[in-house]
């Protein structure tokens, strides 16, 4: 009898050969990726920069702050409200991307998205009042909005139900390579330049993406099975079917949008409120240079890439649920324990950062997949947009409340509230299924 092993069928999802042979290349740490098809591949470098310099735009704001509270002249609820704006307005561009990216494609709606986000950072750089400012920030959020929903789409429907977690949660680890490029360069444009200028010079260097969006053109595509799928289908791209309620024959996707809305909008507020608040923080109230600054966030920032994989890794073994429920309380934990080092304990807020960046990144992890399986492919990125972004907009109160509640409170006091929001995620998870190993047509 012949030992030469049949032919495996063809997976009509990506045009992989299944069966052992991508059990066996599957295997290792880097297994996610071997089980990738080259297509797969690009798609994932693609949505991986474009997901990273997405993060590096949505942080010079951040890092830039008190050098344009002292050049406006504005109070801790403006600059807040900065914040607010962008995410708030990121609801609406993220809805519209995902109904983009089920009507014509995922490539070609991540392409509009990141060219959107570039060009209104570069805006904000030439911005000569603050409400020239807020209305370019505005607009940054519609590309930023959409970007993380469509780059985590077009991954998810290459990779395998085994592995999606893991490899979403690589995507979502380029969050913490951005938000390090950013902490880099302001380290270095701060130090050399006045603050004045420095700012303006923050934003300018926002102009980076457009370098992807030409490789993206060329090199990406949608996954073929999934794209025939939604192009075959009659509905896709409705908002009304994403908020259908359930029949006796027919579950809906009513509950299912509620509960996600609800889920993303507390860990969102809670991510958000550390994101915008801890350089501000750091500066104000610990009393550090930039150059210190840029060494504490190094521990945060450097917290958050390994919580982003090893979150990636436990919601494949955990399940989405229970991965999403432990860095909830963990991240709740580590917001009120950093918020109350007692003065002059800077080394212990120097090492907390790691726990901190770590648990509130590795709920993130999860989310790429969890919201991918939640919907059918014709509304997949309709649901995940909407609800992801959705989310991002309400969370968006939190960073305001602590910029109102900062001049009687201390920024550092007002930082609990990003531990609210970890708990209305909890509460949220009570009313999803789990997801784990469903296969995406």
């Amino acid at each position: 009898m012949s030992s030469i092993p049949p032919p495996q069928a063809l997976n009509p999802k990506t045009g992989r050969s299944g069966g052992d042979g991508e059990r066996t290349a599957g295997n290792g740490a880097f297994g996610w990726l071997r089980a990738l098809d080259p297509r797969g591949r690009r798609a994932f470098a693609g949505a991986f920069g474009g997901y990273a310099l997405d993060s590096y735009d949505y942080f010079t704001l951040p890092l830039s702050m008190v050098a344009l509270a002292a050049y406006f002249g504005l109070d801790s609820g403006q600059t807040g409200l900065l914040t607010t704006v962008t995410l708030v307005v990121s609801a609406v561009g993220g809805a519209i991307a995902g109904v983009v990216a089920d009507r014509v494609g995922r490539v070609r709606a991540l392409i509009i998205t990141v060219t959107t986000y570039a060009v209104f950072t570069v805006a904000c750089g030439f911005a000569p009042t603050y409400e020239t400012l807020l209305v370019f920030r505005a607009l940054q959020g519609l590309g930023f909005g959409g970007e993380w929903a469509v780059g985590a789409i077009l991954v998810a429907e290459y990779a395998s139900a085994r592995h999606r977690g893991r490899t979403l949660g690589a995507v979502q680890s380029s969050w913490a390579v951005g938000w390090a490029l950013a902490a880099v360069v302001y380290t270095v444009v701060f130090s050399v330049a006045g603050d004045d200028l420095a700012w303006r010079v923050m934003f300018w260097t926002g102009a980076l993406p457009a370098l992807l969006v030409l490789w993206l053109r060329r090199r990406v595509h949608d996954a073929p099975g999934a794209a025939a799928v939604r192009e075959g289908s009659t509905g896709r791209g409705s908002f009304a079917a994403i908020f259908k309620p359930g029949t006796a024959t027919s579950p809906g996707l009513l509950r299912t949008t509620a509960f996600a809305g609800l889920l993303s909008t507390g860990v969102q507020g809670g991510y958000y409120t550390l994101a915008t608040w801890v350089p501000t923080y750091l500066k104000s109230e610990r009393g550090l240079s930039v150059v210190g600054t840029g060494s504490y966030l190094t521990f945060l920032i450097s917290g958050a890439f390994a919580g982003y994989l090893t979150g990636g890794y436990l919601t494949d073994r955990l399940g989405r649920r229970r991965n999403i429920w432990l860095f909830a309380l963990l991240s709740a934990v580590c917001i009120v324990a950093y918020a109350n080092i007692p003065g002059g304990a800077n080394t212990l807020l120097l090492v907390l950062g790691f726990p901190l960046g770590f648990c509130m990144s590795a709920i993130f992890s999860g989310f790429g997949s969890y919201l991918s399986e939640l919907y059918p492919t014709a509304v997949r990125g309709t649901g995940q947009g909407f609800t992801y972004n959705t989310g991002r907009a309400v969370g968006a109160v939190f960073p305001t409340l602590v910029g109102f509640l900062a001049d009687s409170w201390g920024v550092g006091g007002a930082l609990i509230f990003g531990a609210i929001g970890y708990g209305i995620a909890a509460l949220a998870l009570l009313g999803l299924p789990e997801t784990r190993g469903k296969e995406l047509a």
